[in-house]
């Protein structure tokens, strides 16, 4: 009984054992076969790194100010007589805008005008009568001054007449309106705004470190966001004479033609003020750089290497790519591009989308089917 026992023991521990083996060995085959098997190749899209000459730039921001810009008033009150602008008309210097009735005012002048004519005869009547001896030198004076009080009574009223005809102050584009005819203008309506938009001035700050790299006449290029993808160039025109104690900056302002009127004032602009030495720098897509907390990385591409022998060959006979990570410095940003200072040089593939799965040395397939976005002055097509 017990050999019976313990021979069903032995088989039992030898039938355990060969399962427990077989285990093992299907394990240690299928860890073999899946690290002999290469794992597929990540596909990214590529670019190649370009030596490009950049003018460096100081770049700030600014606002559009019209040359002269004023919201015209009356300085009499009256009566809306006559318009003779429309909303958005460009006139000149001295054009009516507005008439005021002066019809009261005109009975007036014709009044002192009556009083100005007998005064100066009944001087010419004192004056006879001096030179004659028949009346006195006070009376002379008298009516000397009786005439010049008349003739001065009718010359403010003129001036008084001509401030009802509203003119513009210069040349320029006008606003809105904002009187009707026959309204009654209290002194100081507003009746239009008036702007002289060209040229057309950029007021913009700069730190004062930065005040020794720039001068007078030096070209500024603007960007606006209603314009994309198109630059309006100008010059530095004048410096604030102090700098604002605040913030320690100076106030600059350029000038810029604005013929075709597409500037307005009030306008938000990017302004780079360009300085006369040029730099060769290595560019890249933007979309290129990895941005990290320890450095910012690329990814290169390059053919892999067989064992100590020449680039290795895929299925299909083309070259295997792999990619290594590469730290590099970045500087100035010009629209999808990026300036690498150090770490790539002219002609290193790097990878420009599909980063998010890479590591140094996996194995990627290069897709190439979206354009890549690599201009310094971008068009989005959404604008």
């Amino acid at each position: 009984m017990i050999k019976r026992m313990i021979l069903m023991l032995v088989v039992v521990l030898l039938l355990l054992g060969g399962i427990f083996g077989t285990t093992i060995y299907k394990g240690i085959k299928t860890g073999k076969a899946m690290a002999a098997e290469k794992p597929p190749a990540i596909t990214v899209s590529k670019a190649t790194a370009r030596a490009e000459s950049w003018q460096p730039a100081l770049r700030t921001v600014g606002s559009l100010t019209a040359v002269q810009g004023v919201v015209v008033s009356n300085e009499l009150a009256g009566v809306v007589e006559k318009i003779e602008f429309e909303s958005g008309q460009v006139v000149q210097k001295g054009a009516l805008l507005v008439q005021l009735n002066t019809a009261t005012e005109q009975a007036q002048l014709r009044s002192f005008e009556a009083a100005a004519e007998l005064g100066r005869q009944n001087l010419e009547r004192a004056k006879k009568l001096r030179n004659s001896n028949v009346n006195a030198q006070a009376d002379l004076d008298a009516a000397e001054a009786l005439f010049q009080q008349a003739v001065a009574n009718a010359e403010n009223l003129r001036a008084a007449i001509a401030k009802k005809a509203i003119v513009a102050p210069f040349g320029g584009r006008l606003g809105i309106r904002q009187v009707n005819l026959g309204q009654f203008l209290a002194v100081g309506t507003s009746i239009v705004a008036l702007q002289s938009l060209d040229p057309i001035y950029v007021n913009f700050t700069l730190p004062q470190h930065e005040v020794r790299n720039v001068r007078t006449g030096q070209p500024v290029a603007l960007t606006i966001d209603a314009y994309p993808g198109t630059e309006f160039k100008g010059e530095i025109t004048a410096f604030d004479s102090r700098l604002d104690e605040a913030t320690r900056t100076v106030r600059v302002q350029a000038t810029l033609g604005n013929g075709d009127g597409r500037l307005q004032a009030g306008m938000f602009a990017g302004v780079a003020v360009l300085l006369p030495q040029r730099e060769n720098v290595i560019t890249v897509p933007q979309t290129a750089i990895t941005y990290n907390p320890y450095g910012n990385v690329v990814y290169v591409i390059e053919a892999a290497t067989g064992d100590g022998a020449p680039p290795a060959k895929g299925a299909n006979g083309e070259p295997v790519l792999t990619v290594r990570q590469q730290f590099v410095k970045v500087g100035e940003t010009r629209g999808d591009q990026v300036a690498i200072l150090g770490g790539l040089k002219a002609g290193d593939e790097i990878v420009t989308a599909g980063q998010l799965k890479l590591r140094n040395g996996v194995h990627v397939r290069v897709d190439n089917t979206v354009p890549v976005a690599n201009s310094p002055k971008p068009n989005p097509p959404n604008t």
